[in-house]
């Protein structure tokens, strides 16, 4: 017995193909109508001698209920109820993600900041059910995606991350610690039972120009909240480019004596926000593993129930309806429309054929 169908809106179209067929018949008892009235019912019995009219109407019959069945099957019904309950558990994370100037060095390819998200986007796929946000830092901090489960709406904010997502220019991690701490605070699990596992990872070059970050790091850790950090880009640093619209390199980013600026990696402070907030730091570069290993390393935190659903699942029975709706096209296919044994013309006169 059907219980429902999955895609219901899918039922509407069948109104449209009864309508649709009963307008083809219509058509066709009119158009049929007006040529025995031109050519006289003789001389149309005599064209249409060998053509079975109930074949026709039976096979119209046959084509408007292979689709209806076929739209039955789009709809999906479904049958045999059960219910389960699914448990979601994890950690609560906050991704710093640096889009200061210097993260647009070519020291690795395409860019810090381009390897930066494809190495996010990968972590955030093998992320389990833990809820990320992501917040964008430079100068300040700005929170783009509270934390959710939901990873295509992350990875959409992880996509349009550039240099222009935050106003003020600079690296500062006090400023972007602080604002996820904040964030923590309005978009987290609060529960009296048990305390939720919160994790930072901060995913820069390491080029900090301000002071305080680690004072900050300390005042997380005090809330039992852990840091971890991924460091982008090279020892031997590399130069900023300026591109224009078309992505093509027009000059290099130069300081106010006016020599090209060279940015260099060297993970100082990323090392140190990380053993100060109970985590690991992780240089990364193509094929090293840093992201495995963070994931690992995550896993070994104690994890949180963030919510409990009560999931219904359902039996598929499309495949009924669309076994019969081939059964139908395939009968409707053999069909002939002419007939077997039908009238000929000797001279003048009309006679059966034996």
């Amino acid at each position: 017995m059907i219980a429902k169908f999955a895609h219901p809106v899918y039922l509407n179209y069948i109104w449209l193909l009864i309508i649709f067929f009963f307008l083809i018949a219509i058509y066709l008892n009119r158009k049929t109508a007006k040529f025995k009235k031109v050519l006289g019912v003789k001389t149309f019995s005599f064209l249409t001698q060998n053509a079975s009219f109930k074949s026709k109407k039976l096979k119209l019959i046959l084509r408007m209920l292979a689709l209806v069945f076929f739209v039955l099957a789009l709809a999906r019904p479904q049958s045999g109820e059960k219910k389960s309950n699914i448990k979601s558990e994890g950690i609560e994370l906050m991704v710093l993600f640096d889009v200061s100037r210097s993260m647009m060095a070519e020291d690795i390819r395409p860019s810090r900041m381009e390897m930066a998200k494809k190495e996010i986007a990968r972590f955030i796929k093998k992320s389990g059910s833990n809820k990320v946000g992501i917040l964008a830092f430079a100068g300040t901090g700005v929170l783009l995606s509270p934390m959710t489960t939901d990873k295509s709406a992350i990875n959409m904010y992880l996509d349009s991350l550039s240099i222009d997502a935050v106003s003020t220019q600079g690296t500062e991690f006090k400023s972007a610690l602080m604002a996820a701490k904040e964030a923590f605070a309005r978009g987290g699990v609060e529960s009296d039972d048990s305390v939720v596992t919160r994790a930072i990872i901060i995913v820069s070059d390491g080029e900090d120009n301000e002071d305080g970050a680690v004072k900050a790091a300390e005042e997380l850790v005090e809330q039992g909240i852990h840091i971890f950090s991924l460091g982008f880009g090279t020892e031997e640093g590399g130069k900023i480019p300026i591109k224009d619209r078309y992505g093509n390199t027009k000059t290099f980013y130069k300081d106010k004596s006016g020599s090209v600026v060279v940015t260099k990696t060297k993970g100082t402070v990323l090392k140190e926000l990380a053993k100060k907030g109970g985590g690991s730091f992780y240089p990364v570069d193509y094929g090293n593993g840093a992201v495995e290993a963070l994931i690992q390393d995550l896993k070994k935190l104690e994890q949180s129930e963030f919510e409990t659903a009560d999931l219904t699942q359902y039996d598929e029975n499309f495949q009924i309806f669309l076994i019969i709706a081939l059964l139908l096209a395939l009968f409707e296919i053999l069909i002939s429309e002419r007939k077997k044994i039908g009238r000929i013309w000797r001279g003048r006169f009309e006679v059966n054929k034996n």
